[in-house]
C-alpha cells in the first residue's frame, strides 16, 4: 500500500446547522447541532485512509472526552495513531455554522495542537519512510516547516494546504512541492482576488506546482514545467455540507499520485472525493472509501 505521513491537526468540530449565517451582531435560530470529529490534519488523514493509503498521523489530542472520541476516530478509519500525543488539557475544537447552501463559516480552538511545536526522533523517521507528508497550517509553525524539511531530505513529496490563510515564511515555501489552497487562500498569498489563473502563476514563482481549489467550479493545475493552467471540473451534485471537502480532496488526490497516477487523472478521481462528501453532513464522518471513489 501506499504510505502517507500527515502532520497536522486533530479537532472536534462543533456544528451549527442554520437557514442563513448570522451576521455581525445578530442571533439566529438553527435546526440542527452536531459534534463531528475534524480538524484538518485529521481529515486529510481519514480521507487518505479511507481512499486506499496506508497512513500515519503526527499530532495531539487533550485529556478530554473529545480526545477520546478523536483517536477513535482516527483508529476506525484505519490510521495509525502509534504518534499521535495525549496533553493534558482540552483538545483542538472547531466552531462551525453551515447554511442552508451548504457553505461554512469557521473558528478554531487549536486546544491540544498547540503543543506539538518540535518533532520527535519518531516523528521524522515515519515522515522520512513516506511516500507523500501532507501538512496544514493548524500547528505551530515550527513544527511544520520540521516537517516539511524532513521531507525534502528524504525525497518525500510535500503537499501543503495553506489554512487558516496566512502569509507563508520563505523557508516553508521553498521545500514545499506542491501547494493547494482554495480561492481565499490563493487570494491572501498572492494578493490576486478574483482571478484563480493569474493567483496560480504567481504561486509559481514560489513553489513547482499548485492547485487552487474552486468548490463546485472544480479545480485549476499549474506547474513549473506546464505554466498554462489546466482545468478540471468538478461533478454536479447537490451540496448538504462542505465542510472537510478540501481535506477530502487532498487526501485522495495524495493517494493518487503516490500510486502514479497523471495529475490530470489524480485530479478528477480526488474531484469525485470531494464531490462525494459534500452531499453528506460532517468532515471526517462524509469522506468516502475508495470503492465509492471508482464507482
Amino acid at each position: 500500500m501506499t504510505r502517507i505521513t500527515v502532520l497536522g491537526s486533530t479537532n472536534m468540530d462543533l456544528v451549527a446547522y442554520v437557514t442563513t449565517a448570522p451576521r455581525s451582531g445578530e442571533t439566529v435560530t438553527g435546526h440542527e447541532f452536531r459534534t463531528v470529529p475534524g480538524g484538518k490534519g485529521a481529515n486529510q488523514a481519514v480521507a487518505a485512509a479511507r481512499a486506499g493509503a496506508e497512513v500515519a498521523m503526527i499530532g495531539a489530542v487533550g485529556t478530554d472526552e473529545f480526545g477520546d472520541r478523536l483517536r477513535a476516530t482516527l483508529e476506525h478509519s484505519g490510521v495509525d495513531i502509534d504518534l499521535l500525543r495525549t496533553t493534558e488539557g482540552p483538545s483542538g475544537t472547531a466552531h462551525i455554522v453551515v447554511d442552508r447552501d451548504g457553505a461554512n463559516a469557521i473558528v478554531v480552538i487549536p486546544g491540544a495542537n498547540a503543543s506539538i511545536t518540535s518533532l520527535s526522533h519518531a516523528d521524522r523517521a515515519v515522515i522520512a519512510e513516506a511516500r507523500s507528508l501532507l501538512i496544514q497550517l493548524e500547528l505551530p509553525m515550527s513544527a511544520v516547516l520540521a516537517g516539511a524539511e524532513v521531507a525534502r531530505r528524504n525525497g518525500v513529496r510535500t503537499i501543503l494546504t495553506p489554512a487558516p490563510a496566512r502569509p507563508l515564511p520563505p523557508e516553508l515555501l521553498a521545500v514545499t512541492d506542491l501547494l493547494v489552497p482554495n480561492e481565499h487562500e490563493a487570494a491572501t498569498l498572492t494578493g490576486i482576488s478574483g482571478d484563480p489563473e493569474r493567483a496560480a502563476g504567481a504561486l509559481l514563482t514560489q513553489v513547482p506546482e499548485v492547485v487552487i481549489t474552486l468548490g463546485a467550479r472544480g479545480c485549476l493545475y499549474a506547474s513549473r514545467a506546464q505554466p498554462e493552467p489546466v482545468a478540471v471540473l468538478a461533478p454536479p451534485v447537490t451540496a448538504v455540507d462542505t465542510t472537510g471537502a478540501g481535506d477530502t480532496f487532498v487526501g485522495a488526490l495524495a493517494v493518487a499520485l503516490a500510486e502514479g497516477r497523471p495529475m490530470t487523472d489524480a485530479l478528477a478521481w480526488a474531484s469525485s472525493a470531494a464531490a462525494l462528501s459534500v452531499q453528506r453532513p460532517g468532515a471526517a464522518t462524509s469522506m468516502p472509501y475508495r470503492t465509492e471513489i471508482d464507482a
